[in-house]
């Protein structure tokens, strides 16, 4: 077995898009995944299966969601090497000093070039920073994550993606739970 973790874009926020956690549970089970497990209302689900392709696996979450929930929900699936290099590459933990509560991570759905920093304008979105690693962008907001131009919308617009982003705490704790699995 596999484990996935599947990170759900746009669940639960603002009573748009609301699925119970309980419900995506038992729905995920309905379909052969196994060991499903959740973390927050916000769209992290763990899940084991035979099949290794992460792609697959999100295009299989995503069709029963709509079927059953009616929800049109992009997904970007990522395996435990995935969320360790998160950890292992994320250049702002490198500073001195560094308020964890405004480092977010943009898991994207393919993998980026270095080249694409261009195209994210980061002067449009300044004094926010940013650094791409593969197919995720770290992300240190300067005065928070609700206070900027540079969100979720802003990365797919500039770089024709789906991206889907956590707070660094979720992060850690995601990373945790992959763990103990």
């Amino acid at each position: 077995m596999i484990t996935h973790l599947a990170l759900l874009r746009g669940i639960n926020v603002s009573g748009h898009n609301m699925i119970k956690m309980d419900a995506l549970k038992a729905t995920l089970e309905a379909i052969g995944f196994q060991n499903v497990q959740t973390y927050i209302q916000s769209g992290n689900v763990f899940v084991d299966t035979e099949e290794e392709n992460p792609a697959k696996v999100g295009f299989l979450i995503k069709q029963e969601i709509f079927k059953v929930f009616g929800h049109e929900v992009p997904i970007v699936v990522i395996g435990k090497s995935d969320l360790e290099s998160c950890f292992k590459n994320n250049v702002f933990l490198k500073e001195s000093e560094v308020d964890t509560k405004r480092l977010y991570v943009a898991f994207i759905s393919i993998a980026l070039r270095s080249e694409s920093i261009n195209d994210l304008k980061m002067s449009q979105v300044k004094p926010d920073e940013a650094h791409i690693d593969e197919s995720r962008i770290y992300i240190k907001y300067s005065v928070g994550a609700g206070k900027t131009r540079f969100d979720q919308k802003y990365i797919e617009k500039k770089l024709n993606v789906t991206a889907t982003m956590r707070n660094w705490n979720t992060v850690t704790q995601l990373l945790k739970i992959f763990g103990e699995r």
